[in-house]
């Protein structure tokens, strides 16, 4: 679907304020009859609106004159993150839920890296992809000790189970978690809208294992919890220094505005429920109609044309679909790549005296819980259903 940004301009501020608390909290999704990529869109938007709203505050503390408009924007996209979060269903536990935010994480990180025309910042993307792949091991092994479930039944068979770059070495001292930025004057308008896509994706990962960490009684559950929220902070640390910092807020702001829309339209172009589908039609209207009211203050504040920042035309979409051949692709020639400073070396590469090395031996000096629970855990599909005899 062609989608001229500057030409569509969706539903007006003005006329967004049709939300009620029946109409925001919708039926919820299916946790086992409905597709789980469906599952997967709901989640990957509700980052997207956390962090419109997160730094849509940021940006009012900073910005006295622009309080007012920054609150009426703010306030519609917290009762579209309402009616998005809501639609996930009650009967999926925490853990269930934790399967299917690393099954977001994988999906979509790899389609952004197949996305990203940009060398350094797709293998950016890549480094983490295989991070998050083994933390779906690890808590696949710790919903088999909990919850005796198999992983599957919240992949749907979509995406693999097995070890990626190990837990206990992703811990990286403050330094070589971050990257170089993108250019804001030569990057390409898509690589701007996936270092905000997956920037997104990774804070609200980040935000869930923090708070529901503390909710479990296991001891190791608890550990495992704290041991990969730590890995998302590392991962928020990367992504988000992948943006130019020289960028005005206005600028972020017109960014962000347009991600919404991109990502909106790669639900809406996907969707195969129709009653999900609708909401991605309405939301899409209603960031049409965010994105002209912020290139309105751009082109009035700052006397510029957005076309400076922003496509005619939305670029190429993220594909929801299964990526296992491409992740086992880059497990196989990057699962040994590690971070020095900036950059991604073979680890046989990282200096001995590298500031992570003793990092990571603090950390694991008591052990590593990532280990621990996956110790002797092999996934077999089914498990939930049968189990061998020892």
């Amino acid at each position: 679907m062609a989608l001229d940004i500057m030409k569509e301009k969706g539903i007006p501020l003005d006329r967004q304020e049709d939300f009620t608390w029946k109409n925001m909290v919708r039926e919820p999704i299916s946790k086992l009859n409905d597709d789980a990529f469906t599952r997967l869109r709901i989640i990957l938007m509700n980052g997207i609106e956390m962090e419109a709203n997160r730094f849509q505050h940021a940006f009012a503390r900073m910005n006295r004159d622009l309080r007012g408009a920054l609150a009426r924007v703010r306030r519609i996209e917290a009762h579209q993150q309402v009616t998005v979060n809501w639609l996930l269903p009650a009967d999926q536990s925490p853990l269930e839920t934790t399967i299917a935010y690393e099954q977001v994480a994988i999906e979509v990180t790899s389609s952004l890296a197949l996305l990203e025309p940009d060398p350094y910042m797709a293998q950016i993307l890549r480094f983490g992809l295989l991070e998050d792949f083994d933390h779906l091991y690890r808590y696949s092994a710790l919903l088999d000790r909990l919850e005796g479930k198999d992983a599957n039944a919240i992949l749907q068979s979509y995406t693999d189970v097995l070890p990626g770059r190990p837990t206990v070495v992703e811990h990286r001292h403050p330094l070589d978690d971050v990257r170089q930025s993108y250019d804001k004057y030569k990057a390409a308008p898509i690589t701007k809208l996936i270092a905000l896509t997956i920037l997104a994706g990774e804070q609200q990962t980040q935000n869930y294992y923090q708070n529901i960490g503390p909710l479990f009684s296991d001891p190791v559950a608890r550990q495992l919890y704290a041991e990969i929220g730590h890995i998302e902070e590392q991962h928020v640390t990367q992504y988000e220094s992948m943006a130019d910092p020289d960028e005005t807020w206005l600028e972020k702001w017109l960014l962000h505005e347009a991600t919404e829309v991109w990502n909106y339209l790669a639900c809406l172009e996907q969707e195969t429920d129709s009653r999900i589908k609708a909401i991605w039609d309405k939301f899409l209207a209603y960031e049409l109609g965010h994105l002209h009211f912020v290139m309105d203050l751009f082109q009035r504040i700052e006397n510029r044309d957005p076309h400076e920042i922003l496509p005619a035309t939305l670029p190429e979409r993220i594909k929801y679909m299964s990526h296992r051949d491409y992740v086992r692709e880059v497990l196989r020639s990057e699962v040994d790549m590690r971070a020095v400073g900036t950059q991604f070396v073979p680890a046989s590469e990282v200096p001995s005296d590298s500031p992570t090395l003793a990092y990571q031996a603090q950390l694991n000096s008591d052990g590593s819980p990532s280990q621990i629970v996956a110790a002797g855990y092999r996934y077999t599909p089914g498990t939930e259903l049968t189990k061998k005899a020892a």
